[in-house]
């Protein structure tokens, strides 16, 4: 709130005009639960289900094997890249419009195996509230993700008050088919941007076109869009998430052999970068009114 008062004010040495107030977050850990697995990861389990059904031999077949076995160890052993770019091939050959009514289907019913809330009800509700006092100050907010910008877009709006132009992602290459002079993008098996580490400041500068001016994320990963957003002239604040709350959600250091934020927790102070501890600075994690 402090930093937002400093930056909204017109009168005082650290404004910054609306036009540059971007705030940057990621999405999976930061805006809602991603463990044991990404949302993405579970919707690629959903689809290779479907592709399976015409062609049983996925099921003998890794690492599809992995996913339709439910395979969690296995799964993380690809690594997040590894994973994801398999999910990402489960969606070749599919249109932009077909895979936003698969997407929708699958939000509609689709459940966290040990929350037992749908995934849309997976968000955190006091990044749902900053959001929203953000963009009450005049920020734009934006979604600066590994998951796929496909899928994102598929929910973002509706639950996080962010339009689907306001949201970086990873993606596929696509190709224009035209039939009857009507095109539309048709998607392809190769990866076009893994949206992490490096690759989300490369993206920021690419998709924004503004340095961030406030980020928030939940993993070293997201440590490169934070110390791209410290070389803005203006001021700007970067959080990160420790997910340390067992009781309510997960504990991250105790679940991985490697915690996700490693690094981050070691230079957060040196670098200005602020730790939110989900189990003290937390009243509430999920929304009560939600569990369903």
């Amino acid at each position: 709130m402090d930093f937002v008062t400093r930056v909204t004010d017109d009168r005082g040495p650290d404004f910054v005009p609306a036009e540059e107030r971007v705030a940057a977050f990621d999405n999976d850990g930061t805006l809602w639960c991603e463990y044991p697995l990404q949302v993405q990861l579970f919707f690629a389990q959903r689809r290779l289900e479907t592709l399976a059904e015409r062609d049983p031999s996925l099921k003998e077949k890794q690492p599809f094997k992995a996913f339709l076995a439910h395979d969690l160890k296995a799964i993380h052993a690809l690594g997040k890249r590894g994973a994801f770019t398999i999910a990402f091939a489960t969606h070749a050959g599919m249109t932009e419009d077909e895979f936003a009514a698969i997407a929708r289907d699958f939000f509609a019913t689709a459940r966290h195996p040990q929350l037992g809330r749908l995934f849309v009800q997976c968000t955190y509700r006091p990044q749902i509230e900053l959001l929203g006092y953000l963009r009450a100050n005049g920020f734009r907010t934006f979604i600066v993700s590994g998951g796929g910008i496909d899928l994102i877009r598929a929910f973002a709006p509706q639950v996080y008050g962010i339009p689907t132009d306001q949201v970086v992602g990873s993606s596929v290459k696509t190709k224009l088919e035209v039939q009857g002079g009507r095109g539309s993008l048709e998607k392809q098996s190769e990866l076009n941007s893994f949206d992490d580490r490096e690759e989300k400041a490369a993206n920021i500068g690419l998709h924004i076109g503004r340095r961030p001016i406030f980020v928030f994320g939940n993993s070293d990963g997201d440590l490169a869009m934070m110390r791209y957003a410290a070389g803005s002239a203006h001021p700007h604040l970067s959080l990160l998430l420790h997910h340390d709350d067992a009781e309510r959600e997960f504990a991250y250091d105790r679940e991985f052999e490697l915690s996700p934020l490693a690094e981050g927790l070691n230079t957060a102070s040196d670098e200005g970068i602020h730790v939110v501890s989900m189990r003290s600075d937390w009243t509430t994690v999920f929304d009560p009114s939600e569990a369903t």
